[in-house]
């Protein structure tokens, strides 16, 4: 049964001040409704002024999906009810946004065999945030609701797709993608709460859509659609109709709830703001293309041919900025497929069981000091355990060294002699285990070299110990 996803991605820009006021947008750790005034309240008479930067940083975005940038750009009043809208209408784009017709390239988590396909971008505009409703419960069981303002004007730049991705799967790819291109380009952090919201469309051949609103994290949208494809496929297995609605999707529970029949666009009213004239953005074009730096996909390109490493290590690195740079200084130091390896394999794993991101982790552990532990690696001074050991200490307690951690915990490696004093020792130790090996039992093998790391303290190679083992018993057949 063929899977249509579409999606509308909205991302704040990392302005200083609103979309339409001058009010701080930092506002995240903030008390609630404290970075208002009277235009994000909207209030009487209160009018919008344009922030010119929120504008450069819509255009920055369109163009680096390679979207077609419009002559000029106006404002509309997109005109429903809610209670964390203040004015009774959002000014967004309708007819004339920033840009259309962009693409993402992506690597299909489909079943063509991760091959590369193309995510076509319907539009990119421009709009305010509404506020933010905090409900005391879940939505469907909460008394009430708060309100919370502050967010109430930021700057979203919307990301509009065709329906092209296949899964849910493929629209976590994109949006990892989506967010890697923006962070590049200086415009979005998406490490801040609500940072990015999606809206999901969705259908099954057969059936109409449902979007599901405001999923807030990646993980979100991939389980709210495959909850969503397993709802709608039981339903049309059933002879049921799917009916085009809204829905709310309940993380704590995983699950979407109806929240209201679909609105189309006359629902709206669109008409453009009266308060705001038109923008003619074609003369700042080609100044905004100047500022768009190396992405993802290039610099992909250039880190397999400059560093000689795999297009998988490429990825890997290039996934986020702060590791692409924190690799590019280590690999200028030391040897380029060993920074690669350590980095892309090891690094990236502990960070991603102590879900800290690598802008956290470069406080704890400098490119410095990782150019340290892998000089140790390579100079034999200390193993891989060890240099794991080292890294693991370093991000969980921070403000220590390599090298107080090697001398605090025992971590230089041992030579030959002391190795194949471990090896005696186990040898006699585990006479039936070298009667299993002897034997052709090749794990009895894994047994005996596990416990010569034991009594070295993991201070030897395992590489090391498998040979100088494999010798010591086959010496005395």
């Amino acid at each position: 049964m063929d899977v249509k996803i579409g999606l509308e991605c909205h991302a704040q820009l990392l302005t200083k001040s609103k979309l339409f006021c001058s009010c701080s947008t930092d506002y995240h750790d903030s008390k609630p409704n404290t970075h208002v005034c009277a235009t994000c309240l909207g209030l009487p008479g209160a009018l919008p002024v344009v922030n010119e930067r929120a504008i450069r940083y819509g255009m920055k975005v369109a163009l680096a999906l390679g979207c077609e940038v419009q002559e000029e750009i106006i404002f509309y009043r997109k005109n429903y009810y809610y209670p964390d809208l203040p004015r009774g209408f959002q000014i967004t784009q309708y007819d004339f946004p920033i840009a259309f017709n962009g693409l993402v390239r992506i690597e299909s988590g489909g079943g063509d065999g991760g091959k590369e396909r193309e995510i076509r971008i319907t539009r990119v505009h421009m709009e305010e945030d509404p506020g933010r409703l905090v409900y005391i419960g879940t939505i469907d069981t909460a008394k009430y609701s708060l309100v919370d303002y502050n967010r109430s004007g930021m700057p979203l730049v919307e990301i509009v797709t065709e329906p092209d991705l296949k899964s849910p799967k493929e629209a976590r790819i994109f949006l990892g993608k989506l967010r890697s291109t923006l962070e590049y380009l200086g415009v979005f952090d998406g490490d801040l709460e609500g940072a990015m919201r999606v809206d999901a469309n969705i259908s099954l051949e057969g059936g109409d859509r449902a979007e599901v609103k405001n999923i807030s994290s990646y993980k979100g949208v991939e389980r709210a659609l495959s909850f969503e494809i397993t709802r709608q496929k039981n339903l049309l297995r059933r002879g049921l109709k799917i009916q085009q609605e809204t829905r709310h999707y309940d993380e704590t529970r995983g699950i979407t709830l109806s929240m209201r029949t679909k609105e189309f666009e006359h629902d709206y009213r669109y008409f453009p703001e009266p308060d705001l004239v038109r923008i003619r953005i074609s003369d700042r074009i080609e100044e905004i293309k100047r500022e768009i730096p190396e992405l993802p996909d290039e610099k992909k390109k250039r880190f397999t041919s400059q560093y000689s490493i795999t297009t998988e290590h490429a990825n890997s690195l290039t996934y986020d900025i702060n590791i692409a740079d924190f690799y590019e200084e280590v690999a200028s130091k030391i040897d380029m497929k060993l920074s690669a390896t350590w980095i892309a394999d090891v690094l990236k794993g502990e960070l991603n069981y102590r879900s800290i991101s690598m802008r956290e982790a470069s406080k704890r552990i400098s490119t410095a000091d990782f150019v340290a532990i892998l000089r140790y690696l390579k100079d034999g001074v200390i193993t891989e355990r060890g240099a794991t050991e080292i890294m693991r200490e370093m991000l969980d307690r921070g403000g220590v060294k390599p090298e107080e951690i090697i001398k605090s915990k025992g971590l230089a490696s041992i030579g030959s002699e002391e190795i194949e004093g471990a090896i005696d020792k186990v040898i006699k130790e585990n006479e039936g285990a070298v009667e299993d090996y002897k034997v052709g039992k090749k794990e009895a093998l894994n047994f005996l070299v596990g416990q010569v790391m034991k009594h070295t303290r993991g201070r030897a190679e395992p590489k090391e110990v498998r040979r100088l083992l494999v010798g010591k018993i086959e010496s005395e057949f």
